[in-house]
């Protein structure tokens, strides 16, 4: 019998390129033998709610075609099912930053011919305070409102350019936080001006980490915390940190984690791949070592 494939398509991802894609997306499984329904998201959570139901449908695989944060949406929804179907990723979001770090095929057809080879990837996903997964990054401070602040027609018109930009802009109105994290039977405090809790090689084209370091099966988070400037030397070595991917500097906390919390004074907003996140007290994050498996 044919698998059948759930296609998830996000109609205004990026550069709205899912709509003209998708007769070429639909050649490649057709041709592979697959059974595909499809499915457009209608509003804000529908890929979630429909990944979630898509094994007691009896799907054999879902599909996402979309953005960083279409592909959080199907994800949280496959792990809120306990199900352990297959996922395959069809980039057409602004920055891609997930497809990025796999080396993902960027054509669309392409992405979908390389999906129905059938070669697998288990992956890690994050737990954010229990009840939101989130695929590469959960992250707070300078930068982190650039994902979900641009304007949705500059990043449709410009595509990853439009994070950088909105992430310089923000620069100049660097807050820091008092912060209190434990990670590794550590505690640390300090006054931080950004964080990040990580399983990529880049964020919104702007926070690059080593490539040789990322290994996305690990078990393990790569934790970046930045403090806060005193004066221009550290700004300075915080902007060569981070266009060099070099966090062996004394304004950086850089490691490895499978679990960590933080404690922060104030108002502090996350975003967890690109979607915005407003905790209330104590941030527990997790790695849910191989949570997913990837078909690419």
């Amino acid at each position: 019998m044919s698998e059948k494939v759930l296609l998830i398509v996000n109609p205004v991802a990026g550069t709205r390129g899912g709509r003209t894609a998708l007769f070429d997306i639909l050649d490649q499984f057709c041709r592979a033998g697959y059974e595909v329904t499809v499915q457009l998201t209608q509003r804000q959570g529908h890929g979630r709610e429909l990944a979630a139901s898509a094994a007691a449908g009896g799907y054999d695989m879902v599909c996402c075609c979309g953005g960083d944060g279409t592909l959080n949406e199907v994800i949280n929804g496959i792990v809120a099912s306990g199900s352990r179907l297959p996922l395959g990723y069809i980039p057409m979001g602004s920055t891609n930053d997930f497809a990025e770090t796999l080396g993902l095929m960027s054509i669309p057809s392409l992405a979908a011919h390389a999906i129905t080879t059938g070669r697998y990837m288990d992956i890690d996903v994050g737990c954010f305070c229990g009840d939101r997964c989130f695929s590469y990054i959960a992250s707070f401070g300078a930068f982190t409102a650039a994902s979900y602040s641009a304007p949705q027609d500059l990043k449709n018109a410009v595509g990853h350019l439009a994070y950088v930009v909105q992430g310089i802009l923000e620069f100049g109105n660097i807050a820091p936080y008092d912060v209190t994290f434990r990670a590794n039977g550590e505690e640390k405090k300090g006054r931080y001006v950004f964080g990040s809790v990580s399983n990529t090689r880049s964020v919104g084209g702007i926070v690059k980490l080593p490539e040789n370091s990322i290994d996305l099966s690990d078990g393990l988070f790569e934790i970046i915390m930045v403090k806060e400037p005193k004066g221009a030397s550290d700004l300075n070595k915080i902007i060569t940190g981070i266009t060099s991917s070099d966090y062996s500097l004394d304004v950086f906390e850089y490691f490895k984690t499978d679990h960590i919390e933080f404690d922060i004074d104030g108002n502090a907003a996350w975003t967890l791949d690109g979607e915005k996140a407003e905790p209330e007290g104590t941030v527990v994050i997790n790695n849910l070592g191989s949570a997913i498996r990837l078909r690419y």
